[in-house]
């Protein structure tokens, strides 16, 4: 595997496919895994599948079952079966979750803070392709 030239030549470039981090940013750059994150930090309980399903605007069944498997395999999300009948499934964050939950609130609250100015980029960057002469063929 490739290392980079800074500090440390033994770490490994992160971006490069053969790098074993890569999988856990994979997990953790998906937008449903961030809002799972979240809504678990902010409530700072366990909550049940159709409690973040209700929180999770526009998140599916399938969608939110696959996200909360695959943070529970990284061992970000516990699960915890109640034997009730029904069962009772609750879900919540593992203390890695937790120091993950740092890393996404900063996320959020950089993107709350700069929001309408990437509005206000996006708006000048589409009127400039608005107004752009088409490219000639």
């Amino acid at each position: 595997m490739d290392t980079y030239s800074g500090t440390d030549a033994t770490a490994p470039l992160t971006y490069r496919s053969d790098c074993p981090s890569r999988t856990v940013i994979e997990v953790i750059a998906n937008k449903w895994a961030l809002y799972v994150l979240a809504a678990l930090r902010r409530y700072e309980r366990p909550l049940r599948f159709n409690e973040l399903r209700r929180v999770l605007d526009g998140i599916t069944q399938k969608m939110l079952t696959q996200t909360l498997r695959a943070l529970e395999r990284d061992g970000l999300v516990s699960r915890t079966v109640y034997p009730t009948v029904p069962p009772r499934v609750e879900y919540g964050l593992t203390s890695l979750g937790v120091q993950v939950g740092q890393l996404t609130a900063a996320i959020a609250d950089w993107s709350l803070e700069h929001t309408r100015e990437i509005l206000a980029a996006r708006i000048a960057f589409d009127e400039r392709a608005a107004t752009e002469p088409a490219p000639v063929r």
